[in-house]
């Protein structure tokens, strides 16, 4: 299982178990970027070691090939001045350095091709850090809208049966105080249209006495009229 993995699998596990207690969704957010921050880190460092092992495995093969060169450029100086037993040494060195060399090449290809792949591996999980920073921001205002509306049902999930049946209470009282005030208001109309009637009858009496005297006073009227007005 490589290191990418497990922290894949630490990262699931750590995700699901704050997920089931979400006390705080913005701490749980924070904290999880943290501990994705701190394996960018620790992945970085083994990466920067990785290419360290590279580097120094390519300067040793570097220079185990130049020993090589150097050592057969010893043994035909060696024969040129007719020292076969030091060309002989000489090539002996060059032999022992060449089966170095073949010890190494397949080490630092090896050591490139982790190199390479852990680099790659590393850009995803940078990725996958700067995907999560991004969608952070985007949770917690969702986590807050949530709380907010949470908050506002509980809060009118507060005002009980209790609290309407106050209001239903209050209204029916204002109802009936409406409905008396309407009654004393037709009421007072009622009165008020009986001493109308009356003034109306004592102002039609007036109105007969004055229109029979008229007519005396013309000699407009019967003499049995006069007999009834002299009585």
């Amino acid at each position: 299982m490589s290191i990418f993995s497990r922290i894949s699998d630490i990262f699931k596990a750590n995700v699901n178990d704050m997920l089931d207690k979400a006390e705080d969704p913005e701490k749980m957010l924070t904290q999880m970027v943290l501990e994705m921050e701190e394996s960018v880190n620790k992945t970085t460092m083994a990466v920067a070691q990785a290419i360290a092992n590279e580097v120094s495995l390519q300067k040793k093969l570097e220079k185990a090939k130049k020993d090589s060169t150097d050592w057969e450029q010893k043994a035909v100086q060696a024969l040129a001045a007719n020292r076969e037993d030091l060309a002989r040494a000489a090539l002996e060195k060059k032999n022992i350095v060449n089966k170095n060399i073949a010890d190494l090449e397949p080490i630092y290809e090896q050591a490139k091709q982790t190199t390479a792949n852990l680099r790659i591996q590393l850009d995803k999980l940078k990725a996958k850090l700067d995907e999560a920073r991004t969608r952070q921001s985007t949770l917690i205002a969702r986590s807050q809208a949530a709380k907010a509306q949470k908050q506002i049902a509980q809060q009118l999930g507060g005002v009980g049966a209790d609290a309407f049946s106050k209001f239903d209470k209050f209204e029916q009282k204002i109802e009936k105080m409406e409905s008396e005030a309407t009654a004393y208001e037709q009421l007072a109309g009622e009165s008020t249209s009986l001493d109308d009637e009356f003034k109306k009858l004592g102002t039609s009496s007036d109105v007969d006495s004055d229109l029979l005297a008229l007519k005396a006073k013309m000699g407009l009227l019967s003499s049995n009229a006069n007999d009834e007005e002299n009585k």
